[in-house]
């Protein structure tokens, strides 16, 4: 607890909302996912920590959107659009194209780690379909995702899309959290017509 605690606390007391602003920094750090003057879509941002992190980074030349459900307190010089991330009425108001796309989405755990690692997947996937609809030529993509069985299958597929991609647990995740990230950098469209 006294590790969650930390990154907790030092959140709060820096204004980025919640500690898993932290996990972006160091993604950021590691494989530049955001540049400066990037437009950067955001999905499940509540409460905001990674659209904070993300407008720092892009500038006023940049763009963020975030989405989610809950509403979000207002963040300068970023957008946001309330609305199920997985509904097309919500994907309609997003307009434009994006150097990046993130997405820090969880399930809500069960407590079973074989039911958690599926739905996680499931997600994960979801996202990587809304990633490939918004991302520009050789953009970028990010998004969490709980390790288990099946995990090197479910890799490959995201393989078909990108030119790298790895998994990178950050510091600030807590140590007995088997949260990974998968980090996805320039985007390509394959020559053929699968999904």
């Amino acid at each position: 607890m006294g590790w969650r605690d930390k990154y907790t606390k030092k959140a709060q007391k820096e204004d980025k909302r919640a500690r898993s602003a932290y996990k972006l920094e160091e993604i950021n750090k590691k494989y530049s996912v955001i540049k400066k003057k990037d437009c950067v879509l955001d999905l499940g941002c509540f409460p905001g920590g990674w659209m904070i992190i993300s407008q720092k980074i892009v500038g006023t030349e940049g763009r963020v959107v975030g989405v989610d459900q809950k509403k979000i307190e207002p963040i300068k010089n970023a957008e946001f659009v309330q609305g199920d991330v997985f509904e097309e009425k919500t994907l309609e108001k997003i307009r434009g194209e994006f150097d990046a796309v993130i997405s820090d989405l969880a399930p809500k755990t069960t407590g079973i780690h074989i039911i958690d690692v599926e739905k996680s997947v499931e997600l994960a996937n979801k996202s990587l379909k809304i990633a490939r609809r918004f991302l520009k030529n050789h953009g970028n993509f990010v998004c969490k995702v709980f390790v288990g069985e099946g995990f090197d299958s479910f890799i490959k597929n995201f393989e078909r899309y990108f030119r790298f991609v790895k998994t990178f647990k950050p510091q600030s995740s807590r140590r007995e959290s088997r949260e990974a990230y998968v980090i996805c950098l320039r985007y390509y469209k394959p020559n053929d017509s699968a999904n």
